[in-house]
């Protein structure tokens, strides 16, 4: 359990796919208004694939290791598959147990992609 919480923070320090992408195609930002997380993703698709994605936001090391981890998973993905991803896709992600008051926190990302593909 410790190396994932260890995986976690490190993500936190240092996220992969933060940044700014030029000319997304599809883009979408929220937050959670009860801790103050806040994620905006954005997305190159092409041909029904997820070609590139990036996100910027801050907030704890869930809500920033989550959007991390998701959006190294679905690089490549088709826009279909990345649809029916759900909360224990992204739980099973963080590999450690997340209390019901950060459960909002783990899924904020999530939650981003889905509005970013409507």
């Amino acid at each position: 359990m410790n190396i994932y919480t260890e995986i976690i923070l490190d993500l936190y320090k240092n996220p992969k796919n933060k940044g700014v992408l030029e000319n997304p195609t599809h883009e979408s930002g929220r937050n959670n208004p009860l801790c103050g997380d806040e994620i905006k993703i954005q997305l190159i698709i092409e041909e029904n694939k997820i070609k590139d994605v990036k996100f910027l936001g801050q907030g704890c090391a869930i809500s920033q290791a989550s959007a991390s981890l998701l959006t190294d998973k679905i690089k490549n993905m088709n826009v279909e598959e990345v649809k029916s991803l759900n909360k224990e896709n992204v739980l099973d992600l963080l590999h450690i147990p997340i209390s019901p008051g950060r459960l909002k926190c783990a899924l904020l990302s999530l939650d981003t992609l889905k509005e970013a593909l409507k």
